[in-house]
């Protein structure tokens, strides 16, 4: 089967609990450059194999301002757009059919690799059920260490996701799921890292907006969940470890891990 046609999206806002102005946090690469969140999540698009189109869509002048500056594309969009996947329903009503897919790569996810990407496109187009698809990575040592400190600590780190056989989502959370047993041989080798990334038919998009958000993803803050509870089947796509930790840029802390892989990877 070809890989259909897909267009990515960067949802970016500048308001975040967490982390007022993420998109614009400096972040410094293997030469000691810094360059902002949303510039390293452009350029790791940019990388990715099969994009037809890639915009950033933010309500907020100071993040498309940025994005210009560095020869990037934005789409505006509207302020009231309570999470990512409401941006890129509103992104594409914009911007009209720009593509068979639509691949939401969250700005705060610079170190995803673009075959998950790719991988996730031709899922979703082999899934006649799933009306979206999203990736999980197998955690490593490290990672899962990671996230069990975060929440040891009391901080919101990754979001981690179960499925069932079949491959589609049973729950997401920002706790750390399943599960495992204190004591348990290898327990990372049973958690999966969800990333954020997501690809939807972009009638699911027009679904999503039309739904008010749902009891499970006003509590867990996520917004996939409202696809769940809706009874609507999320196509779940597992890795293995790649070799680096793919940190999502949560909190301010998460910087100097993010920065660390930069190095370890040499992207300047």
């Amino acid at each position: 089967m070809s890989r259909p046609p897909f267009a990515i999206l960067i949802p970016a806002r500048y308001q975040s609990s967490r982390f007022p102005g993420k998109p614009l946090a400096p972040l410094v690469g293997a030469n000691g450059a810094a360059k902002p969140l949303v510039q390293r999540s452009w350029e790791a698009a940019q990388q990715i194999q099969g994009a037809i189109g890639v915009w950033v869509a933010t309500d907020d002048e100071r993040i498309a301002d940025a994005v210009t500056g560095f020869g990037g594309q934005v789409v505006m969009t509207s302020p009231d757009c309570r999470n990512g996947t409401e941006r890129c329903a509103d992104a594409v009503a914009r911007l009209g059919p720009v593509a068979e897919i639509v691949v939401n790569l969250q700005g705060d996810a610079p170190l995803t690799p673009g075959f998950v990407v790719e991988g996730l496109v031709d899922a979703l187009a082999a899934d006649s059920e799933a009306i979206m698809a999203t990736p999980a990575l197998r955690c490593s040592a490290t990672t899962y260490a990671h996230l069990v400190h975060d929440q040891s600590e009391g901080r919101v780190g990754g979001t981690t996701v179960v499925a069932n056989a079949a491959g589609h989502a049973l729950y997401f959370s920002k706790r750390v799921i399943p599960h495992v047993p204190d004591g348990a041989a290898n327990a990372y080798d049973k958690v999966f890292l969800h990333l954020g990334v997501y690809a939807y038919r972009p009638e699911a998009l027009q679904a999503y907006a039309a739904l008010p958000p749902s009891a499970l993803e006003e509590l867990e803050g996520l917004e996939q969940l409202r696809f769940l509870e809706g009874s609507q089947p999320i196509r779940v796509v597992p890795f293995e470890p790649i070799g680096w930790d793919c940190i999502e840029l949560n909190n301010p802390g998460d910087t100097t891990a993010i920065e660390a892989v930069l190095r370890q990877r040499g992207i300047d």
